[in-house]
Order: structure tokens, then C-alpha cells, then sequence
């Protein structure tokens, strides 16, 4: 791709996370996306993306990319991790999305589709299939299949990935926070880490 395509589709991509992020991915606007990347023509996003959903997946894979080598270092010890190692292991590198804007405004649109990820019927999205972080699902299933029905843990982390992206993009929007951030991920692992193996404690 000529460099210059190249900057413009970096432009719309930025430009299009920041609102998606801060209208929404149903509210934004293509005309406001188009002439925030300094674009004049409409039809930007449909010759660099085929479509304004085309734009929304670009987005979402350059973040689940950013991630990948991190979760990929995980990979090994999994096989054998507990329980709450795994859970470490998928939250640290989203949580590392809070560090940078980009990955602020990733965190913030994911939010928003979290709810498709398709866990409850084993049909992941395109986007996460054969990825590092579809690797590490399948072991935290594994590792509550230990103690729960295949049903109970498929729906526990469905669960998990509804609190997860919450309460990162929650994180997000807030200025008030007195936790750090490495306390704030050790917590929220603790708690995501209890939470999925409740039965345990009764």
C-alpha cells in the first residue's frame, strides 16, 4: 500500500477508535469519523475498509494484534497453571490496554461488543479464532471444567469476559481511583478468579 494510503488509513483508524469510543459504535457518525481524519471525502471509509463495519474490525484487530505476544508468552505454562494464573494470564494484557490511548479507546469499544464473543456456543468470532487469546479461553475452560459443568463454565466465563471488559473500560472513565494500576489488576484478578470458582467456598 502507497505510504501515503497507508497514513490515511492510520488516520481513520484513529480516528474512528476515538469515536466509536466516546459516541459509540452504533452513534458515531461516518461524516464526524471522516473529517476528524482530516479527510474531505465520505467515501474514505468504504475505499480503505469496504464499510463503516469493515473500519469498526480493523480496530478491533489491530488491538487483539497489539496483545498477542504477550498472551503467546503464556501459552507454555498454562498447560499446567492454576487456576488463578490463567485468569493472570488473559487479564494483564488487556488490563495494558489502559496504559496508552489507543488502547483506552480499544478497551472502551470492546465494551460495547464483548457480548458477541460467542463463548456460551464454542463460536468465536473470526477475529480471535487460532489467536493466543482464543489458547488461553480454552484453558481457563479446562480449568473450570475441573469442578464445573461444561454448561456452568461456559457460561461462568461468558460471564467473565462481561465483567472484564466492564470493568476495564469503567477504569477508563474514571479519575478517582486511589488504586495503582498493578494493585488494580491484582484485584481484579482476585475477583474474577473467585468469582469462577464460587462453588469451591460453599
Amino acid at each position: 500500500m502507497p505510504k501515503d494510503a497507508t497514513a490515511t488509513r492510520e488516520r481513520l483508524m484513529a480516528a474512528g477508535a476515538r469515536l466509536f469510543a466516546t459516541e459509540g459504535v452504533d452513534r458515531a457518525r461516518t461524516r464526524d469519523i471522516v473529517e476528524r481524519a482530516g479527510q474531505a471525502n465520505d467515501s474514505a471509509i468504504t475505499y480503505h475498509f469496504g464499510s463503516r463495519g469493515g473500519l469498526l474490525a480493523a480496530i478491533l484487530k489491530a488491538g487483539v494484534e497489539r496483545m498477542e505476544p504477550g498472551r503467546a508468552a503464556s501459552l507454555g505454562p498454562l498447560r499446567t497453571a492454576p487456576l488463578r494464573a490463567v485468569v493472570a494470564a488473559i487479564v494483564e494484557p488487556t488490563a495494558a490496554e489502559l496504559r496508552t490511548e489507543q488502547g483506552r479507546d480499544f478497551l472502551r469499544i470492546v465494551v460495547q461488543v464483548a457480548g458477541q464473543a460467542g463463548i456460551r456456543g464454542h463460536n468465536l468470532p473470526p477475529l480471535i479464532k487460532d489467536t493466543a487469546l482464543a489458547a488461553q479461553l480454552a484453558a481457563l475452560e479446562d480449568r473450570c471444567r475441573a469442578f464445573l459443568t461444561e454448561t456452568l463454565a461456559q457460561e461462568r466465563i461468558s460471564v467473565f469476559i462481561a465483567f472484564l471488559t466492564a470493568a476495564l473500560a469503567d477504569r477508563v472513565g474514571r479519575a478517582d481511583s486511589h488504586l495503582g494500576h498493578d494493585a488494580f489488576v491484582r484485584d481484579l484478578t482476585d475477583m474474577l478468579t473467585a468469582a469462577l470458582a464460587a462453588n469451591q467456598f460453599a
